[in-house]
C-alpha cells in the first residue's frame, strides 16, 4: 500500500519478497491502491521474477478484498486500473466472495500477440519438444495458450509450460494452461505463469481457459474452472465478456523490518 508504505519497486526487491526461503514466499506483488477517486483505484502487479503483469484475475480478487478490509469499498461495485484494462469490482459474502467484470477476451492473433498468424488463434500448432501440440491463444489483457489435454497434470505442465512461455512466436512471453475437459460445465486446467513458473490457481488463465472452451463448444456460458488451487466460476456474454466469481481468505497481516532489504541473496 503506497499510502503506508515507501517500498522501492527494484526487480530485487521483489525478488526477495516472493522468496518462499528468503522471504515472505508469493506468486506476486499487489502494489496499490493509487487512489483514481473515490470509486476507481489503480493496481500495479509484479510476478516473482520482477517482471509487471498487465492484469491477474486472481490478484484483483484479493486486492478487492484488501479494499474491502480497510475502508475504502464497501459492499457497491467499483472500478479497479490495471495496465491490462479498468475493470468492475464487487464484494459478495460479507467478503468471502468476490465478483469481477474481466472484460471481453480476444482470440485475435495481433491482440495477444502471437507472430506469423492473421486473424483468431484457434486450433493452431506448435512445435514443442519434439511434438506438435494444437494450441489456441487468447488475451483478457494478458496472454495466454491454452493447450486442450484428454488428461492433465502438475508434471506436464512444468514440462511444456516454460517451453511454450518463452517460445518466440510470442514476443512477450505467454500464459500457458493445459486444459481437460470434464463436462459441459467443468474444466480442468493445470497453469504455467509467465514470470511465476507452475501456479496452483489463476484468475486470467480460469478466464482464457474457459472462453477457450465455450468458444470450441465444448462448455456452454457458465462454467466452473477446476485448479489445484481451489474453483472458480466463469460465465459469459455471447460476445465473450467474461464474469469471474470465485473466494477470497484474508491469512495474515504483518510488518517488514526495513533491513530486510539490505540482504543480497
Amino acid at each position: 500500500d503506497p499510502r503506508e508504505n515507501e517500498f522501492d519497486i527494484q526487480v530485487k526487491n521483489i525478488r526477495l519478497l516472493c522468496n518462499r526461503n528468503f522471504g515472505i514466499g508469493s506468486d506476486g506483488i499487489l502494489f496499490g491502491p493509487i487512489i483514481i477517486n473515490e470509486n476507481q483505484f489503480g493496481l500495479r502487479i509484479f510476478n516473482p521474477d520482477g517482471s509487471e503483469a498487465e492484469k491477474s484475475g486472481n490478484g484483483i480478487r484479493i486486492f478487492t478484498r484488501y479494499l474491502w478490509d480497510t475502508g475504502l469499498v464497501k459492499n457497491e461495485p467499483f472500478k479497479v486500473s490495471t495496465p491490462g484494462g479498468i475493470v468492475t469490482s464487487q464484494i459478495l459474502d460479507n467478503g468471502e466472495n468476490v465478483k469481477v467484470e474481466m472484460g471481453k477476451v480476444s482470440f485475435n492473433a495481433s491482440d495477444i500477440p502471437v507472430l506469423g498468424i492473421s486473424g483468431e488463434v484457434i486450433n493452431k500448432e506448435l512445435l514443442v519438444v519434439g511434438k506438435k501440440i494444437k494450441y489456441c491463444a487468447a488475451t483478457i489483457g494478458n496472454p495466454h495458450c491454452v493447450v486442450l489435454c484428454d488428461d492433465v497434470s502438475p508434471g506436464l505442465a512444468k514440462e511444456l509450460g516454460p517451453q511454450i512461455e518463452t517460445n518466440p512466436i510470442f514476443p512477450n512471453r505467454i500464459n500457458v494452461q493445459l486444459m481437460q475437459v470434464l463436462n459441459r460445465e467443468k474444466i480442468k486446467i493445470e497453469i504455467w505463469e509467465r514470470g511465476a513458473g507452475y501456479t496452483l490457481a489463476s484468475g486470467s488463465s480460469s478466464t482464457a481457459s474457459a472462453a477457450v472452451a465455450y468458444k470450441l463448444g465444448l462448455c456452454g456460458s457458465d462454467i466452473e474452472v477446476v485448479m489445484q488451487g481451489g474453483s472458480l466460476n466463469i460465465t459469459f456474454t455471447e460476445d465473450f465478456k467474461a464474469t469471474m466469481i470465485g473466494p477470497v481468505t484474508a491469512v495474515y497481516d504483518g510488518e517488514i523490518r526495513e533491513s530486510f532489504f539490505r540482504k543480497t541473496k
